[in-house]
């Protein structure tokens, strides 16, 4: 099947995923997400295909993120269309991650939120020295979703809580060391390798694989790690905010000023679902409670003001509800994370 904006295909044994926006850094539409269900199911059962692999046209992303500009739009017309986009899309997610065939994410260039779900729950997960990851949803008034929860409560110490709370980015090193990846190629030796896969059978992917990886970088996060854990260990946001003001270190003094810009709403509920992911059993648990929050913060008008102020009027001073971390009670994060009435829950952690 090939369209404007997704190619899939077989090619010698694997079912081939290519995303196929450049010029919008391959993000994710509605209709991909059904292309690409629909491509899983099929190959799913079928016996030529031994694999597959996804990857983004150009060398500047896999997949910068969900088609947030669509999602603004259809605002005037209520929630329904982000509730079924979400709904959809984390479908997926759990799909790819329970995915019975090896799944190769070729993560070169920008993968960020969508693009993260659609990599970062493979069965096989490869970086390059151009590969930039990042969970930057609390800039825009939402919280690290698509499963994102779930990886971050599973990175090491608090640099999940890091990671998600600031949105900082990602080197493949530092993504392999924070489980969102798992191997180094350099990106000169994709070629090669994709020409591999396409021969490669399933038992022998994991050697083929290994023809073409190199040792990782140093990971800078790995360097910080200790510095992360004491400052982003507070039972609280406010306990957060307080330790980075004690340091005067530059990575404090820029990873504060960096989370007083984002919602304080979004902030305290992603504080909180990714400490609550940690005691979940599954991604799939960890998806139904991510889709409780960004239903509602799209409701509450949250995800729409921070789309306005990023990407539609660009003036990067978003008009936050509530406007300080004071405001947000206990019982509000509650509420954004309770169970949603009967029908509108997503039901995949059942």
């Amino acid at each position: 099947m090939t369209d404007d904006d997704i190619i899939i295909r077989r090619e010698g044994f694997a079912g081939r995923i290519t995303m196929n926006r450049p010029k919008a850094l391959n993000a994710l539409t509605y209709p991909m997400v059904g292309d690409i269900a629909r491509a899983l199911q099929d190959w799913a059962t079928d016996p030529a295909v031994e694999l597959v692999v996804l990857d983004g046209a150009g060398d500047r992303a896999l997949c910068a993120g969900g088609d947030v500009l669509s999602l603004y739009e259809s605002r005037v017309d209520g929630s329904g269309f982000a509730r079924t986009f979400w709904a959809d899309e984390y479908r997926l997610n759990a799909q790819i991650a329970r995915f019975q065939k090896p799944f190769v994410a070729l993560m070169d260039g920008i993968v960020m939120g969508g693009g993260i779900g659609l990599s970062g729950h493979a069965s096989h997960r490869i970086v390059t020295e151009r590969s930039m990851l990042a969970m930057p949803e609390t800039s825009i008034g939402l919280i690290p979703d698509v499963g994102g929860t779930w990886l971050l409560s599973h990175a090491p110490g608090e640099v999940g809580t890091y990671l998600g709370l600031t949105g900082a980015r990602m080197t493949g090193a530092d993504a392999i060391y924070a489980g969102f990846a798992d191997t180094f190629v350099p990106a000169k030796r994709l070629p090669e390798l994709v020409a591999a896969l396409r021969e490669a059978r399933r038992s022998s992917l994991d050697h083929t694989i290994a023809l073409y990886a190199s040792a990782s970088p140093a990971s800078e996060l790995h360097g910080r790690a200790d510095e992360i854990s004491a400052a982003f260990a507070g039972s609280s946001i406010e306990e957060i905010f307080e330790a980075l003001s004690h340091s005067v270190s530059p990575w404090a003094v820029k990873s504060l000023a960096g989370l007083k810009t984002k919602s304080p709403k979004a902030l305290k509920a992603t504080h909180a679902v990714i400490r609550h992911a940690r005691s979940l059993p599954s991604l799939e648990a960890a998806l139904d409670v991510e889709y409780r929050l960004v239903t509602r913060l799209f409701e509450d008008g949250e995800f729409t003001e921070g789309v306005r102020a990023l990407l539609i009027d660009k003036d990067k001073a978003p008009k936050w509800n509530p406007a300080t971390l004071a405001e947000v009670s206990d019982a509000e994060v509650t509420r954004l994370m309770s169970p949603r009435i009967v029908g509108e829950e997503l039901g995949l952690g059942d």
